[in-house]
């Protein structure tokens, strides 16, 4: 029985050249696809490519966005001790002020008055001595009443030593 089938060839399946039937079409159909497909593909690299250039883009930019907010970082950390220490300065001075004021505003609520022969000019007393002398000796004798050689406060207090000094010829001695 194998003598039967020695002699026959494998059959090759037929080439229709014929393009016409359901075959034919259901080629083109499946061309169309490919096609369709194909360009879906390109269209979808293209889409790809577009968004990897726009992320290189951004990326750079945040990095130089990046780059200057570390610049500004490390700049405001270099000001800060200085800046510290500037504030703990100010801090003090509004403390040394703020105790001035109180202190000067218990003394102007104080009613201030002068011993007896002193003379009152605005929150201060002086006193008109008829002795002459140098200058340490006049310090002296303030020193010894509590007080000391007159001190100009305001361009009143100016004018009316100036008025006094040149008429009669004498210290004042503010309390």
């Amino acid at each position: 029985m194998e003598e039967i089938y020695a002699n026959i060839e494998p059959a090759s399946p037929k080439r229709s050249t014929n393009h016409t039937g359901p075959r034919s079409s259901k080629r083109r159909f499946h061309s169309v696809d490919f096609l369709c497909l194909g360009l879906l593909s390109v269209f979808l690299l293209v889409g790809l490519v577009t968004l990897g250039v726009l992320y290189h883009d951004s990326a750079v930019e945040l990095s130089a966005v990046k780059e200057n907010l570390a610049e500004r970082l490390q700049a405001s950390n270099n000001e800060l001790p200085s800046m510290t220490g500037e504030r703990d300065q100010l801090k003090a001075n509004l403390h040394e002020m703020t105790e001035e004021r109180d202190r000067l505003e218990s003394l102007s609520k104080q009613k201030k008055t002068c011993p007896a022969g002193w003379i009152t000019s605005g929150c201060t007393c002086y006193l008109l001595s008829q002795e002459s002398g140098s200058w340490d000796e006049g310090r002296k004798d303030c020193k010894g009443r509590g007080a000391d050689l007159v001190v100009i406060n305001s361009p009143e207090e100016q004018v009316q030593c100036d008025l006094v000094c040149s008429q009669m010829n004498v210290k004042i001695h503010p309390l």
